[in-house]
């Protein structure tokens, strides 16, 4: 029972943080949130009736020491942000190993969400216009 309710705890935070995938108010960082489906608490239920929570985490990927008007500073942004979401898909990997997709596919879709921002921000720092 105690499990359970750390599970939907976890799900309930998860949950207040999604949306939060967008820079950090001082615009020194990206935020970077990993999400994966886990089996242990009833968020909802797959159309099979197995039972699924959402869980989140958020690592940062700072822009400090970076010029993003050249292509050299957004390449290092890029790939600040794709090790963060390595790091966050690993870390709910770590915690929950029957969390679903698995981190490959994790740190991918927590990347490809995060480069979003990424490119408005090398796009402003360039001069460009979207």
């Amino acid at each position: 029972m105690k499990a359970l309710l750390v599970a939907a705890a976890v799900g309930v935070a998860a949950s207040i943080l999604i949306g939060r995938v967008a820079i950090a108010q001082s615009v020194e960082e990206v935020t970077v949130q990993a999400k994966r489906d886990l089996t242990t608490s009833v968020v909802g239920r797959t159309s099979s009736g197995i039972p699924l929570a959402d869980i989140s985490v958020s690592h940062e990927a700072s822009m400090a020491g970076l010029d993003l008007a050249s292509n050299a500073g957004a390449a290092e942004l890029a790939k600040r942000v794709s090790d963060a979401a390595r790091a966050a898909c690993r870390e709910i990997g770590r915690r929950y190993p029957d969390a679903a997709p698995g981190d490959a596919e994790c740190a991918k879709a927590a990347a490809d969400e995060a480069m979003v921002e990424v490119r408005k921000l090398v796009a402003a720092a360039q001069g460009k216009s979207d």
